[in-house]
């Protein structure tokens, strides 16, 4: 057996072990999932009427009968999902104390992977009911057959949760939610019930009338949170999060403070203290203090901003990059030049070209151009030209470091 050869460790070795035992030895966090988005924590602070709510709808599903098909909205971080997991965990609980046949898959249309298409939403739920499906290749209408084929097997109740669903229907429409309402029709002994999460307010107008009838027989909205409701949520969460004294004087009122200006994101509140916990290890101190807090906010915008470009679509992709590349140009050429719509455009065009993507008509691209505007990523401000019209004159909107990430993320996601 050949003998491996010891590798001695370089200065540069010495200096990441250091960080490493740094980690292990010393931590601020007593159980850092406790600020974590995804935990569901034993009891919900502020949230009883709406789960008294929720399982008054979804109760009829522990005597094998149909609950309504409920539709949850309200502005992020207002516990919708929270509520809908804890209430899906106690019924599930419930259900097989009772053996009672019950399924509550949940799957989150945000992710690009999964809802993009009807086929892919189709391709998950049956993954996650134990079924396999190729990636590409079949019809949809073969899907829905191998979908019933797996839940019509005996007498049981179907609950889909549907979380952040606005995002697909943006994608793809909302054909696939009436074909989902529609299933019932087709099972014997299954039945589907839909439960729909959104943080878009007005979304439900928007929707077809078949679709909206079905979908919403009951609805339910979760208000903001409070400074106060915001300060509770944290206090008992910090109590277990991190270890005592950690907490300066302070943090959890400017925490609530910031996540009340933005519409009672409590989602928002749990992150600032847990991305300032995380800085302030990463700089090997023991105690997080007000200026934590607002290093914790400038990540999270920077991350925000990200996030979004990562999920948009192509063709949205296409155009920043475009409006990044432009600009880029421009600065190399040392000129005073402007950029506008029409250059944007063109670039756009020759973009598409190489990257073999259909191109999207000037106007569209116009609009894309806005969108990202109202979301803060450009400033595009309007110029009349007179009898040839308006255009708008573009400037970047964001930090040089941050533009940098944006666009190596463009580049891989679009592989140019």
């Amino acid at each position: 057996m050949k003998k491996e050869k010891f590798i001695y460790p370089t200065k540069r070795d010495e200096h990441v072990n250091n960080i490493f035992d740094s980690f292990i030895q010393k931590t601020i966090f007593k159980n850092k999932i406790m600020l974590q988005s995804g935990y569901t924590p034993e009891t919900i602070q502020h949230r009883e009427n709406q789960i008294k709510q929720v399982a008054s709808i979804l109760a009829p599903s522990l005597r094998v009968e149909k609950p309504s098909n409920l539709f949850i909205y309200g502005l992020t971080g207002t516990g919708k999902t929270l509520v809908i997991q804890y209430v899906k965990n106690q019924l599930l609980r419930k259900a097989k104390e009772q053996k009672i046949e019950l399924i509550i898959p949940y799957i989150n249309c945000k992710l690009r992977k999964v809802a993009d298409t009807e086929y892919r939403i189709l391709a998950e739920l049956i993954k996650k009911l134990g079924g396999k499906v190729p990636a590409t290749g079949l019809p949809t209408d073969q899907l829905y057959h191998k979908l019933i084929e797996i839940i019509d097997t005996k007498k049981q109740i179907l609950i889909l949760v549907l979380d952040e669903i606005d995002q697909a229907v943006g994608k793809i429409g909302d054909e696939f939610l009436y074909n989902f309402t529609r299933l019932n029709t087709e099972l014997t002994k299954t039945q589907i019930s839909i439960i729909g999460i959104s943080n878009d307010l007005k979304f439900l107008d928007n929707l077809d009338p078949r679709v909206k009838s079905s979908l919403s027989e009951e609805e339910i909205l979760f208000p903001p949170y409070n400074a106060l409701q915001i300060k509770d949520i944290l206090k008992e969460r910090s109590k277990e999060a991190f270890k005592e004294g950690i907490l300066g004087e302070g943090i959890i009122e400017k925490c609530a403070a910031l996540a009340v200006r933005d519409h009672g994101d409590a989602r928002k509140a749990l992150d600032l203290l847990r991305i300032a916990g995380e800085v302030v290890e990463r700089e090997n101190k023991d105690k997080i203090t007000l200026d934590y807090i607002d290093k914790a906010k400038e990540k999270m915008e920077s991350d925000i901003v990200l996030n979004s470009i990562e999920t948009q679509p192509r063709q949205f992709q296409l155009t920043l990059f475009s409006i990044i590349q432009l600009i880029k140009i421009y600065k190399k050429e040392k000129e005073e030049r402007r950029l506008f719509t029409g250059d944007v455009y063109d670039y756009y065009l020759d973009t598409c070209k190489k990257t073999k993507i259909s191109s999207l008509t000037q106007r569209r691209v116009s609009d894309i151009i806005a969108e990202f505007d109202m979301l803060g990523i450009i400033n595009a401000k309007t110029i009349s030209n007179g009898r040839y019209g308006r255009t708008r004159e573009i400037r970047l909107d964001l930090p040089e470091e941050l533009i940098e990430k944006i666009e190596k993320n463009l580049i891989n996601s679009l592989g140019i």
